[in-house]
């Protein structure tokens, strides 16, 4: 059997039971499923899962727009360049900015014409990024809400805040949540977090400000 089946259907193997399980017992639960394989991504929607999160916005696997299109499910669309493997030999750029902005234009479409509705952004945090870009993607955020689509923040933990605090990423809650503060007020729909309890209060504080004042 080829390796590239072996790897998905152990990744099918280890995902759908938690998938089952979660669905069974918290029916209630929107289960979003991280992966960049078509045949896995099917698997877990028809487990009960709901939303499919691809960091490779689509270019590990041909298929997987096309599969999405015909699930009809929420789909993240993540930057990156280059593979897991690869990426930090990728984190390159004239201007981050205007790169991760065309690759979203090129993209979206490429998401359109297969059927893809329901498209969430998320710029892609430390994939193929070094510290300084995900410190300009966050500062400049807003810019990618012309898109008119819902942004994805993922920067809970990463080495960007521990690395520049000098500190270890099981200290960097307090940096998590000044950085996911910053991202939801510079647009950020959804942050996706080790952390609940504490983004909770963030969100809560901010949405307790008034806004007419």
């Amino acid at each position: 059997m080829p390796v590239i089946l072996l790897i998905t259907q152990e990744e099918t193997d280890r995902l759908l039971p938690v998938v089952e399980l979660i669905a069974a017992n918290h029916p209630d639960a929107i289960l979003s499923v991280d992966t960049f394989r078509a045949p896995v991504a099917e698997s877990a929607i028809k487990a009960g899962a709901h939303i499919i999160n691809d960091i490779s916005g689509g270019q590990l696997d041909e298929n997987m727009f096309a599969t999405v299109a015909r699930l009809q499910v929420p789909y993240i669309l993540m930057h990156m360049k280059g593979t897991p493997q690869t990426m930090n030999k990728e984190a390159v750029y004239g201007n981050v900015i205007t790169e991760v902005l065309d690759f979203f234009i090129r993209r979206m479409e490429d998401c359109r014409k297969a059927g893809i509705h329901d498209v969430i952004l998320d710029p892609g945090m430390g994939f193929a990024k070094k510290a300084s870009h995900n410190l300009i993607l966050l500062k400049n955020l807003a810019i990618f809400k012309m898109l008119g689509r819902p942004i994805l923040l993922g920067i809970s933990r990463k080495s960007v805040i521990y690395k520049t605090l000098g500190i270890t990423a099981a200290e960097a809650l307090n940096g998590t949540t000044v950085l996911n503060t910053l991202g939801l007020l510079g647009g950020a729909s959804i942050i996706r977090v080790h952390d609940p309890k504490e983004a909770r209060q963030a969100i809560q504080l901010l949405q307790a400000m008034p806004s007419d004042q």
